[in-house]
């Protein structure tokens, strides 16, 4: 009867140990033996947890979404093992124990969860995502950014594949038809920072000028594309080391990329798992590449992984220094002008924003992305220019140096700049860290500073003279000139051709309709190092010369294009409409195009794909399935995407009815 009323007091008091237990305990460790059932998408783990109490207590949780316990918790008391009293929810493990202050208790379970989110099963690869979804749906933790742990991972998983974790890995054992990867972390960091990645990978090495060891993963038929996708990132590294003035806060760094991840990357601590749509070969550089998504992920292994936020109030902590951050990156590549001019792109969006009246300050935590990236980062450029460049670095490593492993809250940052210059920021902090308007006049000045913006501000095209066609063959900025192709298509001549591959990709874009007299140099843009460029002028040329379309196709039936494949899909559609090419080859050409519709295939090539469907008209059971099953992506943008268009199919009576037929048929 005493345990009965034990067990009630303690739920009654739940709630409240919920929101103190920061104040209550400290969990110093966990280490994880993690195993996998792909076919059922379970994970099996035996959990060894370190922890200190603070202030006595009955009870204390980690949070863990409908977990199952496989066994007691036990715990060693005078070198014997005990069990522990426990209760699960669909939300907790909960252990209730008449804990004592100061002293520290080690207890171990195993458990089982089918994870609906934070740990996902794509065909052949096995990959986390903490961020936004909770770690506490795969692996027992600690939800609060507050609480950081060392987290130490061994991995059982079938021979043959990589295991990458954080940390180093310290042993690799076969054991049968599997092996057992264990990884060691020396640093405590929050739970929504542990990560894995498993697939089939190649990896090369480089170790930068401080003596960390660089690791990049990349898939075995991507050999070529290793050295585009991960070029720079020594200079990277090495430029943020010393820019920073703190070392990097971690014994190594990886970078791996997965299929369908949800963003473009994420900065686990010491392991970047990133999107493979920006895994690209050199001609892919050109048009998008990963070089911002790596800067960025990179700066956040200090601001972000080794300084933590306390709270959504100062997330620009992270998102905004991380883009800053990778803005200085960058510029060490691709020198001041690009430095300037993204951060022209970001006030771009940030006026819009603020166009909209969706403007708030860079402290509300409900603040947009493009406020706590883009305001963020020009918050940071802004009082870089105010207190001087060596107060500013100065502050910067006072406050990383200060706050090593810790959580930092605005105010943490701004005393150690205000120490640093002996300024006054309290008018910088109502402008750009409370304030909501948009300090437009003070951007715009400090953008003029760059002889290159202003000379691209003083460019004008909207009214067509003879200075606007002198400007394309003028030794001005190509991006003035692409403003004024963007502002005179009609007004391109031929020896404007003669110009960098950025200003050809302009003339793709913006030149639509080619007049007879630009037709052989337009064709020229075929051959561009650019799939971007390709892409356009493909369909240019093939809408204004009927008669060359068989040319243009012949030309073009072997590029493919990004991940996305968005030149070979651009293609197969022009194919099935080009009806005196390959006649006998329709069927074949239709059935590929619908291939790419398919689950199995990148859910951004699947988006394109289904486009095209829906413009030539050609769907057919399998597509309408794959377009049914893409409804419940774990890509909300795909997902989203996919709902869309099925709302708008079935205002198609005929379509209606073979959606609805689908849909019974994947339910049973």
């Amino acid at each position: 009867m005493k345990l009965v009323f034990y067990l009630l007091c303690l739920l009654f008091f739940f709630g409240n140990v919920s929101a103190q237990q920061t104040e209550r305990v400290d969990f110093k460790s966990i280490k994880a033996y993690l195993s996998f059932a792909n076919q059922d998408q379970q994970v099996y783990g035996a959990l060894k947890l370190t922890f200190e109490i603070l202030e006595s207590t009955d009870s204390i949780y980690l949070d863990a979404k409908n977990f199952k316990l496989t066994t007691p918790v036990n715990y060693i008391k005078d070198d014997q093992s005990l069990t522990m009293l426990s209760k699960v929810d669909d939300q907790k493990l909960w252990l209730m124990h008449p804990f004592k202050a100061k002293q520290t208790y080690v207890v171990t379970f195993d458990y089982s969860a089918s994870p609906s989110k934070a740990l996902y099963f794509i065909e052949d690869q096995i990959w986390t995502q903490g961020q936004g979804k909770y770690t506490s749906n795969w692996l027992p933790s600690i939800d609060d950014v507050n609480d950081k742990i060392e987290f130490d991972l061994k991995i059982t998983y079938t021979s043959g594949f990589e295991v990458i974790a954080n940390g180093k890995l310290m042993d690799k054992i076969e054991d049968g038809q599997n092996t057992i990867w264990s990884y060691d972390m020396q640093k405590p960091m929050p739970s929504y920072l542990v990560a894995l990645a498993i697939g089939k990978y190649h990896k090369q090495t480089e170790t930068s000028k401080s003596g960390i060891p660089l690791s990049y993963y990349f898939y075995p038929e991507d050999s070529l594309k290793a050295e585009p996708t991960y070029r720079y990132s020594k200079q990277m590294f090495d430029v943020l080391e010393e820019e920073i003035g703190v070392p990097f806060p971690w014994q190594n760094y990886k970078q791996v990329p997965v299929k369908d991840f949800l963003y473009s990357g994420m900065e686990n601590s010491t392991l970047t798992i990133f999107s493979d749509s920006f895994v690209v070969d050199s001609i892919g550089f050109n048009d998008k590449n990963y070089i911002t998504v790596n800067a960025h992920e990179l700066a956040h292994q200090w601001f972000g992984d080794d300084v933590t936020a306390s709270s959504g109030e100062h997330h620009w902590l992270q998102e905004g220094f991380a883009t800053y951050y990778a803005l200085l990156a960058e510029r060490s590549v691709f020198g001041e002008d690009h430095y300037y001019w993204q951060l022209f792109e970001y006030a771009q969006e940030l006026i819009a924003q603020e166009e909209a009246g969706e403007s708030t300050a860079l402290l509300n935590p409900k603040s947009s992305s493009t406020t706590f990236y883009k305001k963020g980062a020009w918050a940071l450029h802004i009082l870089r220019e105010q207190v001087g460049d060596s107060a500013f670095q100065l502050a910067v490593k006072q406050y990383l140096e200060k706050n090593a492993y810790a959580n930092v809250e605005t105010q943490d940052f701004i005393s150690e700049v205000e120490q640093a210059s002996g300024f006054d920021l309290s008018q910088f902090e109502a402008d750009w860290l409370t304030g909501i308007t948009l300090p437009e006049d003070a951007m715009v000045k400090s953008l003029k500073v760059s002889e290159f913006m202003s000379t691209y501000f003083g460019v004008n095209c909207e009214v067509f003279s003879q200075k606007c066609k002198d400007y394309l063959v003028s030794n001005i900025s190509d991006k003035a000139k692409i403003k004024v192709i963007a502002q005179m298509p009609n007004h391109v001549e031929a020896e404007v051709f003669a110009t960098s591959l950025e200003v050809r990709q302009a003339i793709s874009r913006y030149v639509q309709t080619i007049s007879p007299d630009l037709k052989s140099k337009y064709e020229t843009l075929l051959n561009d190092k650019s799939y971007l460029t390709i892409e356009n002028a493909l369909y240019n040329l093939w809408a204004s010369f009927p008669e060359e379309r068989v040319k243009y196709l012949e030309k073009t039936k072997t590029v493919m294009g990004f991940n996305d494949k968005n030149v070979r899909l651009l293609w197969l559609a022009l194919h099935l409409n080009t009806l005196e090419y390959q006649t006998d080859q329709k069927q074949a050409v239709l059935e590929e195009l619908i291939g790419y519709s398919l689950p199995d295939q990148h859910f951004e090539a699947r988006m394109n794909a289904f486009n095209y469907l829906k413009l030539l008209g050609a769907w057919d059971k399998p597509s309408l399935s794959s377009l049914i099953e893409a409804s419940h992506h774990h890509v909300w943008q795909f997902s989203k995407f996919a709902k869309n268009l099925i709302a708008e199919l079935e205002a198609d009576p005929n379509l209606k009815m073979l959606i609805s037929e689908a849909k019974l048929k994947i339910k049973s």
